[in-house]
C-alpha cells in the first residue's frame, strides 16, 4: 500500500511510514502469536525484506545491511523487546492480569545474583507450550540486569532496556 503513494523515499520517510503503518500490523498481537516455526518468521521477514528495497540506495544492500543502514531490528529482536514489556508490565502489576496465571515468582533455590524479580515459569510436558509467552520470555528476563527490572516506570524500563542493548550489541 505504501508503494504506489510513495515513489522515491529518503530514510527517514520511509521510517516513518514503516514505524506508523507496517509494524502494527507485523507485531499485532505478537505475544498471543510469536510465530515460531520457520515459515512464519521467513512470511513476516519477507515483507520486511520487501519494505526496506523502497529506499532509494537500498536495492542492492543485503536485507541485513538493509535494517542496519536504516536503523531498524530484526524480528527476533523486536519479539524479544516485546516479551520483556508484556513480562515487566505482568511482574509489576502495571497490567491488571494475575502473576500466577503465567509465571511463578521465585526461583527454585537461594541464589544472591540477578534482581529480585525473578521468576520460573510453570511446568508444562506439551512440546508446542514450550513456545508459549510464559515459557519463552522468563530465561531472557531473568538474566536482565537489576537497573533495568526494577525501573520505577514502563517508560524507564523501555529506555533502560535499549540502552543497554545497544551497548551490549
Amino acid at each position: 500500500m505504501v508503494r504506489p503513494h510513495f515513489k522515491d523515499m529518503d530514510k527517514e520517510c520511509f521510517t516513518i511510514l514503516y514505524k506508523s503503518f507496517v509494524t502494527p500490523h507485523l507485531e499485532y498481537v505478537i505475544q498471543a502469536w510469536s510465530p515460531y516455526l520457520q515459515r512464519d518468521i521467513d512470511c513476516l521477514e519477507k515483507i520486511l525484506r520487501r519494505a526496506t528495497k523502497l529506499v532509494k540506495g537500498m536495492k542492492n544492500l543485503s536485507y541485513g545491511q538493509g535494517l542496519c543502514n536504516l536503523g531498524l531490528p530484526a524480528l527476533t529482536a523486536r519479539r524479544l523487546r516485546g516479551d520483556l514489556i508484556e513480562t515487566y508490565k505482568i511482574v509489576t502489576e502495571k497490567e491488571n492480569i494475575k502473576i500466577e496465571d503465567f509465571f511463578e515468582f521465585g526461583v527454585t533455590g537461594y541464589s544472591l545474583r540477578g534482581h529480585r524479580y525473578k521468576i520460573a515459569t510453570k511446568q508444562s510436558r506439551l512440546e508446542v507450550q514450550q513456545n508459549f509467552f510464559s515459557q519463552r520470555a522468563v530465561g531472557r528476563w531473568n538474566q536482565l540486569p537489576s537497573h533495568i527490572v526494577e525501573a520505577p516506570s514502563l517508560n524507564a524500563f523501555k529506555n533502560r532496556y535499549d540502552s543497554w542493548k545497544s551497548g551490549a550489541s
